[in-house]
């Protein structure tokens, strides 16, 4: 599943907490008025009446009549409010190929704001398409009232707005709440309005320069925050998920599940994709995870269910001893394709084979999801697992400032604290420095939900690429900064990844394909 999108990460200044690290991991995702009737009074004969005008006229001397001036009267000069300026993603389409350059950006949001944000998805041949909605999963009939983003076109101008509807679910299901539809005769790429809602804080776009090698590419370009501003409300789940779905989620006890983790280099990170980006066959599969297990890993995490993940690094990783972190990834086509992979998980369930199930990945920062409609979506997964049968825990992971922002939404539906810790994204951070700068964010990390502990779900540095700042990528820096990392927090950290990721767009500072890092555990 190859999405035509392409995420960048910021880099954020000294001391303060690292950025996102934008891979579009994912990139594969393309690839694989209730009204109220006036009610009439019965009862009582219809009164009748009878009624007649008499006109007459009187005269008189003639005279002249001033009328006196009319009182003055003025007018209310119209008046304008400018909308809030959030920092929804920067999307831009380049005609040809080329090297540009998008400039750096800061906008300061005062107050938690819920506007129309932009997401895209590729569509490689005619028809008609269906993206977005939101999506709920009840137990009984419910009524759910919920926002929702659409378009409207007056004048020939289109606008994205965001409207809220009562839906009606008739009985226990999974209902998708408007839908985006579109009908293309080509192949094109989609941009479609999105809910999202950003907490007060200041969020930077760096100044980024990156090459284009497909004409009229889609480029969206997401803003970092570095400096969250403590909210100053509790954060509500949205509407949409006080169903009786979400109630019915087993309660969180004071003895969360635990991660068994440990040792110096407890997982990496796996896709099962050819270079091309097509699926790998269940030997070459099989071969991988062996080399995994080989250079001593514990556990292996992948993403999502595709390419019969479930199946093939399920059957791998049993014969070789291996746990699994699995993933439910959520993309820019909503909620529904996520709540098939749950359902593909449940219907699996190899319960003794995983570890961890992991919720999301960054979509909260990616702008596919709001902090509440990912919360409900957690809980109402979880409550799927748990209900099949699974006792392990159940998380999502965001970057640390994702999660410092929203702590009183996420806390309560996750049993461990997810993070993904990349000091390459620091400008601030050197190879050398890369452990000590992860252990110290998860430190942090273990702080954000009490009785929780924190763990990495992602970190590494890259072999090649641009340098950020102090952060230099290459084949001796990656040796230096990844065994920094698994000396000082290899116990609780996942390294990305096995091997380069050659499907990937280069994305931010040429450097998404060249994380690959089996080959240095050799020395381990």
């Amino acid at each position: 599943m190859k999405a035509g999108l392409l995420a960048v990460a910021a880099a954020m200044a000294s001391g303060v907490v690292a950025s996102k690290h934008n891979h579009a991991r994912h990139n594969h995702a393309g690839f694989h008025n209730h009204q109220n009737a006036p009610r009439g009074l019965t009862g009582y004969p219809e009164a009748t009446c009878d009624c007649s005008t008499v006109y007459y006229t009187t005269t008189g001397a003639p005279t002249l009549y001033f009328p006196p001036p009319p009182p003055p009267t003025t007018t209310a000069a119209p008046t304008s409010s400018a909308a809030p300026t959030v920092p929804t993603p920067y999307v831009t389409t380049f005609p040809s190929t080329g090297v540009y350059t998008i400039p750096a950006t800061t906008i300061t949001v005062t107050e938690e704001t819920t506007v129309c944000g932009a997401s895209s998805t590729p569509i490689s041949s005619s028809g008609t398409y269906t993206v977005g909605g939101v999506t709920t999963v009840v137990e009984t009939s419910t009524t759910v009232v919920c926002p929702y983003a659409t378009t409207t076109t007056s004048g020939g101008v289109v606008t994205s707005t965001i409207l809220t509807t009562t839906y009606v679910c008739p009985s226990a299901g999974t209902y998708t709440i408007a839908p985006l539809t579109t009908t293309v005769s080509k192949s094109t790429v989609w941009v479609y309005p999105i809910t999202a809602s950003y907490p007060a804080g200041t969020y930077t776009q760096p100044a980024v320069t990156t090459t284009i090698t497909e004409s009229d590419y889609v480029y969206v370009c997401p803003f970092s925050t570095p400096t969250p501003v403590a909210p100053t409300s509790t954060y509500v789940p949205a509407p949409v998920y006080t169903t009786k779905a979400a109630a019915s989620a087993p309660a969180q006890s004071s003895a969360a599940p635990t991660v068994a983790a440990g040792g110096n280099h407890w997982a990496i990170t796996y896709t099962p994709y050819n270079d091309d980006g097509s699926c790998k066959d269940a030997s070459a599969v099989s071969s991988d995870v062996a080399e995994i297990a080989k250079k001593g890993f514990k556990a292996l995490r992948f993403y999502s269910p595709d390419c019969s993940a479930l199946q093939n690094i399920g059957s791998a990783a049993e014969a070789n001893g291996l746990k699994l972190i699995l993933g439910v990834f959520i993309s820019n086509t909503g909620l529904g394709p996520a709540q098939e992979q749950v359902d593909e998980i449940v219907a699996w369930a190899k319960w003794s084979l995983v570890d961890v199930i992991i919720v999301g990945n960054e979509s909260i920062m990616d702008g596919y999801v709001s902090a509440s409609q990912l919360a409900g979506f957690i809980q109402s997964s979880r409550a799927a697992f748990k209900g099949a049968g699974f006792s392990g825990a159940v998380t999502t992971t965001e970057a640390l400032d994702i999660w410092q922002a929203n702590t009183g939404v996420l806390c309560e539906v996750v049993d461990v604290v997810g993070c993904n810790i990349h000091p390459f994204f620091n400008s601030a951070v050197t190879a050398a420095d890369a452990g000590s700068f992860v252990a110290s964010q998860l430190k942090i990390v273990d702080s954000l939900c009490p009785g929780k502990t924190g763990y990495n779900f992602e970190t590494g540095w890259p072999s090649a690429g641009s340098k950020n700042g102090l952060a230099v990528p290459g084949v001796v820096e990656q040796s230096i900064a990844v065994l920094a990392i698994v000396a000082e927090a290899g116990d609780r950290s996942v390294v990305l990844s096995f091997e380069n990721d050659n499907w990937k767009n280069p994305g931010p500072f040429n450097c998404e394909r060249s994380w690959g890092a089996i080959q240095l555990f050799s020395w381990l």
